[in-house]
């Protein structure tokens, strides 16, 4: 009779992740590869399988708990007999998501380093912050509260008191370290408005998040001339039939707060233009049988990918980063690009590296391998960062158009719709030719419209003669 120990394996980068499920029970008899519990950072999800059979002794950790380090003992399974299997941490292989991690027997077990979880009650928002871990807790220099560069929205007559007290802090210079004032800025609290918990008045976490629970509980004032924004009033559906009530996903919350975000503080503007890809789409079909060998599926997206990777070195200004100061920008030298994925979790975006370096079929199997891994679950968090720019293809589903929203702090994104043959004048005669709807949606902040023309007619160009894309 052994004991082995599961542990936390390596978190690939993750600053926290938080015990989201545990998938059995003690005393449950488990086989190998059996999920034994599912662990969740901001977006991607790591299923924790056994690495051997045997009976579920105990659990050092609880639902809701959150870990900060790799090695970390999760549970401990007796086992009969068996040769207890080495785990990321102590062999230095690092951890895959959702299956990949293992684990390894010890004979003395020290508790388990994890923080208590946070209350579900609170706001979308503030639960979505709550993952992110907390900066040291050392006194630090006071910085100017000016970091905070988005203000609640004034109130309108009548409720401006209620709706935007006085500063907490009347001096310019206030406590706060830098995930506080990080976590402030996604929030959009003007910090100089908390009142601090902490030693000397120093902002914690928990009161920039209490600060948000405040202001959604209260109601909104009616906008007069512009000064605010309307509440949505709190419909009572069920007096008109049977509801069921819901709550979104971790994925679906989070998805929520950046898209709020962007729109709110990106001023968007969407042009449209379509490719005609006959002579992309005659190209694929003819190389059906080549595809088939190399076991990959050649869709229009790697064209779209390279094309856009292409666009976007000859128009460097949708390849720039915007300082939250909005006076800066960081130019990007590389050519990362997100591709949107409808998972049953929510809209994912893994992220294709490097794709001005690659060629058609690596980047065809590099996009059907990440778009498996979002569809499972299995993308960790290293995939889904780092992007340039997007790629939101709804082609596969249907529609003419549609306006993406700009993934900040990225510039622009690329709505592809349904290709369809249309009648097209050639100088001559109509000519039927498949035609691929884009639609380009970029900060106006850093992109103008001549910047976003120039880019979507090369964009057009480029799929138009994929032989442009060898050059």
């Amino acid at each position: 009779m052994t004991i082995e120990t599961v542990r936390v394996p390596d978190l690939g980068g993750a600053e926290e992740v938080e015990v989201i499920e545990l998938s059995v029970a003690v005393g449950d008899r488990v086989e190998v590869d059996q999920t034994l519990l599912v662990l969740e950072s901001e977006k991607a999800t790591m299923e924790l399988p056994s690495p051997v059979a045997g009976v579920v002794a105990r659990f050092l950790v609880a639902e809701g708990d959150k870990i900060k380090k790799a090695g970390i003992p999760l549970l401990e399974i007796t086992v009969d007999g068996a040769v207890a299997a080495k785990t990321p941490a102590e062999t230095g292989a690092p951890a895959t998501p959702a299956g990949a991690a293992t684990s390894g027997a010890a004979k003395s077990v020290q508790p388990a380093r994890v923080e208590a979880s946070k209350p579900a009650s609170a706001p979308a928002a503030v639960r979505a912050a709550e993952s992110e871990p907390e900066s040291a807790p050392e006194p630090e220099p006071m910085v100017p509260a000016a970091s905070a560069v988005a203000t609640p929205a004034p109130a309108a007559e009548g409720g401006a008191a209620a709706q935007n007290p006085p500063p907490a802090a009347t001096s310019a210079e206030i406590y706060a370290g830098p995930y506080v004032r990080r976590l402030a800025r996604e929030l959009g609290v003007e910090l100089a408005r908390v009142a601090g918990s902490g030693p000397r008045q120093r902002i914690q976490k928990e009161d920039v998040q209490a600060f948000v629970r405040q202001r959604l509980a209260q109601p909104v004032a009616a906008a007069v001339r512009g000064g605010a924004i309307p509440a949505v009033p709190d419909v009572d559906y069920a007096k008109f039939g049977p509801v069921t009530p819901g709550e979104l996903s971790k994925i679906g919350r989070l998805t929520a707060a950046n898209m709020h975000r962007s729109w709110l503080n990106v001023p968007h503007v969407t042009q449209f233009d379509a490719a005609d890809i006959s002579e992309l789409e005659t190209f694929r079909q003819t190389r059906k049988g080549e595809a088939e060998a190399r076991g990959v599926k050649l869709t229009p997206v790697p064209f779209i990918l390279k094309a856009c990777a292409i666009a976007l070195r000859d128009n460097p200004v949708l390849n720039r980063a915007l300082a939250p100061d909005g006076a800066h920008f960081v130019q990007r030298e590389y050519f990362h690009l997100g591709m949107a994925v409808d998972t049953p979790r929510g809209l994912l975006v893994p992220v294709v590296r490097d794709v001005d370096r690659k060629g058609i079929w690596e980047l065809a199997a590099e996009v059907a391998a990440l778009g498996d891994k979002a569809r499972a679950g299995k993308l960790t968090t290293n995939e889904m960062q780092g992007a340039c720019f997007t790629i939101s293809s709804l082609g596969a589903l249907g529609g003419g158009g549609f306006t993406p929203i700009v993934n900040t702090p990225e510039v622009g994104i690329l709505g592809v719709s349904r290709a369809a043959v249309q009648p097209v004048w050639n100088g001559h005669e109509f000519m039927p030719r498949t035609m691929l709807p884009l639609a380009l949606s970029y900060d106006h902040r850093v992109v103008n419209g001549g910047d976003g023309g120039r880019f979507l007619t090369q964009l057009v160009a480029l799929l138009s003669d994929i032989r442009l894309l060898l050059m």
